[in-house]
């Protein structure tokens, strides 16, 4: 299976390195904020990262990105979302960004329908690791949500595309150091972050890693039915 990277991370070393460990797959990595983006649609599926930006920034990159993700989808590539990547597929697909007005940070309760296929044996309430200031707003037209909490929406699916606003990817080293990076924050704040950063909650949020073999058993499925209607 191979999969196209889109790496719009600003720590770009540490970001491919985790997703090279969750992803199952042969993965062609591209650095989105450095103008990379693959040069067709030859891939199995692709995957958007987070990243420091905001999907309504007017940079270069940004708009490089975004033609490529919607021609992506209209050739009917499935596609996984992350942070970042989960609002550029929103806002690519109709939906809506907008920023909070504030941080979600640290390991939070999201509550998931249980009735959706990247998210399939799963408890019904997931810990994740979080870290954004920007949400969907408002879906695209169409698509499902499937995954909440208090700040707003975290999982929706539209046909082939599926997103997520929390990090299944993150280690306990990436939770501390993207931690300390927010300079924003007061610093009893992200003290108080990185004192939740635990053995016992890392180890709850490592279910939410499932979501990955979840999406590549639905890239194969896809794939072999393209290979039987040829």
């Amino acid at each position: 299976m191979r999969l196209a990277l889109l790496n719009a991370a600003q720590a770009a070393d540490e970001t491919r390195e985790n997703f090279r460990r969750e992803l199952d797959a042969d993965l062609d990595v591209f650095h989105c904020p450095s103008g990379e983006v693959p040069p067709d649609f030859r891939y199995d599926g692709f995957v958007v990262t987070g990243s420091w930006a905001s999907v309504y920034w007017d940079r270069e990159w940004i708009g490089r990105l975004k033609t490529w993700v919607g021609e992506a989808v209209e050739a009917g590539l499935p596609a996984l979302g992350v942070c970042y990547g989960h609002q550029l597929l929103a806002d690519v697909m109709g939906g809506r960004v907008r920023s909070m007005g504030e941080y979600e940070i640290g390991y939070r309760t999201v509550e998931q329908d249980g009735d959706n296929r990247l998210l399939d044996g799963l408890d019904d309430r997931l810990t994740v690791f979080t870290t954004h200031s920007d949400h969907v707003a408002e879906a695209p037209p169409g698509a499902t949500i499937f995954a909440r909490n208090d700040y707003g929406i975290h999982g929706f699916r539209k046909d082939r595309v599926f997103a997520v606003q929390f990090h299944p990817e993150y280690d306990m080293a990436t939770a501390r150091s993207v931690t300390r990076g927010k300079d924003e924050l007061s610093d009893q704040r992200i003290e108080s972050v990185l004192a939740d950063i635990t053995d016992d909650n890392y180890e709850a949020a490592r279910e939410a890693k499932q979501l990955f073999d979840n999406f590549l058993a639905f890239v194969e499925e896809v794939r072999n039915c393209q290979a039987g209607a040829n």
